[in-house]
């Protein structure tokens, strides 16, 4: 290694933001309340350059006020930037006191952006002999690169890239790093709201570079473009020049770099690591630790009192390697859980972890894996197919594994009786009710296996549902799973087979050694994440949701999704036909009142057309970029006054309807099946709603006649059956009712009152029988209002209410509902006091930001307090009915089947000589699902499609 000392420069709010928005999914939050996540990850990242790069200078450079130069240049510099989150704000000032306690320099200058405080230094150290790391995923920053300064980019997933002169060059197509100024001044850039020459992106501005070296060589050519971009440039040659001072990084700030003050010194230990207990800080504390481990492999406290201290010598296993020879990692985890310990901090992968996994090959292998198989209690299992579709997917192999560390890996061959065979020998395990089944999204596999006619039976144990109870609102892949909780990366898939496209690998296609530590891996993982969630489920009262309903829940749906539903597509051919000529009148009609033909759906256009050329209001709205707003909610305000507005409103309503599912169903016919197969997520909605995926049935838009006649499209199997659909009566405000106890609304539902018509009559204080229309309308609008927190205001543009009005009918409810209203007030108070609200069987929602001190946040927290246990309860009730009907018609033999679910509504295809009986089984299982203080009630209708059932 070169004996040049190396200075790194630590960009502070990119690597703050980039830690933050690592935990988004899943936020640190300590048992105070407190967001930590990004001062957990921007010291992960710290501690990682220290550790791997060992560097002999090194400061934390700040911005300090924004860039007073650039504001006055521009004053729209960076104002498009949204409010910096709050959990990022309250760690600034833990991470200033860890620093000083580290004695790690912090530069920041007041009125200076930290890009400019890192050029300046980073030419001073250069000038001195040292050669320079930029520590920042942030790409304005090649333009400073030069022979002996350089880029150290962070990459999502762990690791990092060095660029240098040669880097820069390939990703920017320039000749030099300076030209990088120009390349950000002709695209500008979107992040600090530079502006650019219009209708200059990056491809374009390369290109540019390529044939003029400059922005000013540009400026000078402009004879040599054509059309369009030549106005453009040449009407924008000002903003050109701005841009390109905009993005130019200043390398004249007052600061000054002083190699003594610089150095690397040994931190104050156990001022560090009381920082670190009081933000319970536990694995973060011993990854400190090890990082300053002194030479003689132990660590030493700092005498405060001593100049003495001896320098900290940090121990890597990459001692004599240049920078950018370690891993620069972004996620090692500070898991709460006790269960997850680990001694290293850079995350294990199947390169430096012991294991064992063998492939089966050969009929005596085969015989005494099967043989040692069916002697286990418990087994992880894994399909490798053809196809992420089940229904197209091809068996590849199957892994096993019951031992950490250990498993086997069946390949299957591509014939498909041989294939069958196989699966023959597997079957006795597979529908063992003694042998517990493990794996990771088992829904996928069980319908896998059922197109070989394999049942998969006994006990089952799905890690992504496990972990779906225990942290709703992560995600839940294993890869993710691996990492969070294992401290392990997976192999990547795309190592294997490629990215997506015409070039990618089949799973076949790749060689049996690599499919077999791939496969068996992920077995492994697999088990192992099991074990952890075990203790979890127990540890947060969650393990009867998980064995009593998400389970079940998962056979119910795979049968649903392998049963798929019949669609008409001729009649959908003709809606399609029906609906272009609709779109085609709209689109005259919208021309005409424009005075011109353009593109309704470019908002940029359209905002031109409404409110410069037309001048529909005089103040309209505008979005950050500085763009007129169309969204909805503008527009829908305006539609009374406009036709031309109301006519864009059916227009975009028409053409998402004709493209989303009109178009779109019969192209989702399974060529297999002819029927639409729906994918039921059952890990996605964190309230415990099921979602609906390729096709979305859940969203088709029903509130139109256009929508509903999508649903015309569903119809049943063959003349023998029809569509039997079953809904839940107001279900929502069955349970608010009955959590509330409110005596007034619970003896309404008991007398089976209209619950709206019953409202009104009490708020208005009249007879029910003499409720109008619009008033019951107005209380039904309050009566839902309230699950989702609705204001005056809120009520107001619902209804056609003035905002005292509203506000009057919302303080009269909570005057006639008293109970409902403390019953409001005390799952906020749960919440803030707990950080979860909880479902009626005991589904949690973590509210992560119930005590923020930002209102809006708060507010937003405090109706999901609310909400959350309300939407949740009704969808743990219809899961229950769910289970309860499948398990009746599996027992009863029945030849009717349930195809469908849409939020409280349940779809059958009815053979029709089953109705009588049926009809009563569903009812009864749907109403009695679970017992509440008041009843429930289902309503049920049948027809020859969707619609007429519904």
């Amino acid at each position: 290694m070169s004996n040049q000392k190396r200075l790194f420069l630590v960009d502070a709010y990119a690597l703050i933001f980039r830690g933050y928005y690592a935990f988004i999914k899943n936020p640190r939050i300590n048992s105070k309340g407190e967001d930590t996540s990004a001062i957990m990850g921007f010291m992960n990242s710290l501690l990682d350059v220290i550790k791997r790069e060992r560097p002999d200078h090194l400061a934390v450079c700040f911005d300090k006020g924004g860039s007073a130069d650039r504001v006055e240049m521009y004053t729209e510099y960076k104002a498009n930037r949204d409010e910096t989150p709050e959990g990022i704000k309250t760690a600034v000032p833990y991470i200033h006191q860890i620093l000083q306690a580290m004695h790690i320099p912090i530069i920041e200058k007041e009125g200076f952006e930290a890009d400019d405080i890192i050029g300046t230094l980073s030419r001073q150290a250069q000038n001195e002999g040292y050669k320079v790391f930029m520590v920042t995923p942030d790409k304005d920053f090649a333009q400073l690169v030069t022979d002996h300064i350089f880029m150290y980019r962070p990459v999502f997933g762990g690791g990092y890239e060095t660029w240098g002169i040669p880097e820069v060059q390939k990703k920017f197509e320039v000749d030099t790093p300076e030209q990088v100024i120009d390349f950000l001044g002709m695209m500008g850039d979107a992040s600090d709201n530079i502006p650019g020459l219009p209708g200059v992106g990056e491809k374009t501005a390369k290109k540019f570079i390529n044939q003029f070296g400059s922005m000013e060589g540009l400026l000078a050519n402009t004879d040599q473009l054509k059309g369009k971009m030549k106005e453009k440039v040449e009407a924008n040659a000002e903003l050109g020049k701005l841009s390109k001072e905009l993005a130019r990084i200043m390398l004249d700030v007052p600061v000054q770099f002083d190699a003594k003050d610089f150095e690397l010194d040994h931190p104050d230990i156990e001022k560090v690591k009381q920082i670190f207990q009081d933000l319970e800080f536990r694995r973060l504390t011993d990854n400190f630790l090890k990082t300053f481990a002194t030479e003689t492999g132990t660590t030493e406290s700092t005498d405060k009192n001593s100049s003495k201290n001896p320098k900290s010598t940090v121990v890597s296993q990459t001692s004599n390697a240049p920078a950018g020879a370690g891993q620069f990692s972004l996620f090692g985890d500070e898991s709460s859980s006790a269960s997850t310990p680990s001694s290293d901090y850079t995350r294990s992968t199947i390169e430096n972890t012991s294991h064992f996994y063998q492939s089966i090959d050969g009929s005596m292998a085969t015989r005494l894996f099967l043989k040692n198989l069916m002697n286990q209690k418990s087994v992880c299992f894994d399909t490798e197919t053809t196809s992420i579709n089940p229904l197209e997917a091809e068996l590849v192999g199957i892994s096993f594994s019951w031992e950490t560390g250990k498993g086997f890996y069946l390949p299957f061959p591509e014939d498909r009786e041989l294939v069958q065979d196989l699966i023959e020998t597997l079957r006795p395990f597979f529908e063992s009710e003694t042998i517990e089944k493990i794996g990771q999204n088992l829904k996928y596999d069980i319908k896998v296996l059922a197109k070989y006619d394999v049942e998969v039976k006994g006990k089952l144990f799905d890690t992504m549902l496990a972990h779906y109870l225990i942290n709703p609102d992560m995600r839940h892949n294993m890869d993710v799973l691996a990492e969070t909780y294992l401290n392990y990366t997976p192999i990547s898939i795309t190592s294997l087979i490629g990215k997506k496209g015409k070039n990618q690998l089949s799973m076949r296609q790749v060689p049996l050694d690599q499919q077999t530590e791939y496969a068996v891996e992920d077995a492994d993982i697999t088990l192992q994440l099991k074990e952890h969630f075990e203790k979890e489920l127990g540890a947060a009262n969650t393990q009867a949701l998980f064995d009593d309903i998400e389970i079940p829940l998962l056979r119910v749906l795979a049968d649903m999704e392998l049963e798929g539903i019949n669609l008409n597509k001729e009649f959908l051919q003709s809606l399609s036909e029906v609906l272009a000529k609709d779109i085609t009148n709209l689109e005259k009609a919208i021309y005409e009142a424009a005075g011109e033909e353009f593109n309704i759906a470019s908002p940029k256009q359209l905002g031109l057309i409404l409110f410069e050329k037309l001048k529909l209001v005089d103040k309209p709205k505008k979005t950050k970029t500085g763009q007129y707003s169309t969204a909805e909610d503008v527009l829908s305000y305006l539609a009374k006054d406009h036709e031309i507005i109301k006519n864009i409103l059916e227009y975009r309503g028409l053409s998402k309807l004709k493209s989303t599912y009109v178009d779109a169903l019969p192209n989702q016919v399974a060529p297999n099946t002819g029927r639409v197969h729906t994918d039921y997520m059952q890990a996605v909605a964190a309230t415990g709603r099921l979602s609906s995926n390729n096709p979305n049935l859940q969203n088709i838009p029903i509130r139109t006649e256009r929508g509903r006649q999508v649903r015309k499209a569903f119809i049943p199997r063959n003349e023998n059956y029809t569509l039997l659909a079953a809904d839940y009566s107001q279900i929502e405000l069955r349970i608010i009712a009955a959590l509330s106890e409110e005596p007034t609304m619970i003896e309404a539902f008991k007398r089976g009152e209209d619950i709206h018509a019953s409202t009104a009559a009490k708020v208005f204080n009249i007879p029910i029988s003499e409720v109008t229309r619009e008033q019951r309308g107005n209380a039904k609008t309050v009566n839902f209002g309230i699950i989702y927190g609705v204001s005056a205001f809120g009520l107001s543009n619902q209804t056609d209410l003035s905002r005292s009005e509203a506000k009057e009918l919302i303080d009269t409810y909570y005057a006639t509902y008293p109970k409902l209203k403390q019953y409001i007030s005390d799952q906020v108070d749960f919440a803030r006091d707990h950080g979860y609200v909880q479902t009626i069987l005991g589904r949690r929602r973590y509210l992560k930001d119930i005590n923020s001190r930002n209102a809006v946040v708060r507010g937003a927290a405090e109706r999901n307090a609310v909400n959350a246990p309300i939407q949740g309860s009704a969808a743990d009730i219809i899961k229950i009915a769910m289970i309860n009907i499948h398990n009746k018609l599996q027992d009863d033999q029945y030849q009717s089947k349930m195809l469908l679910q849409v939020h409280d509504e349940l779809v059958f295809d009815a053979y029709k000589t089953e109705l009588p009986k049926l009809k009563e089984m569903i009812k009864t299982e749907m109403e009695n699902a679970y017992k509440l203080a008041v009843p429930l009630v289902v309503d049920m209708d049948m027809g020859d499609n969707w619609l007429e059932a519904h």
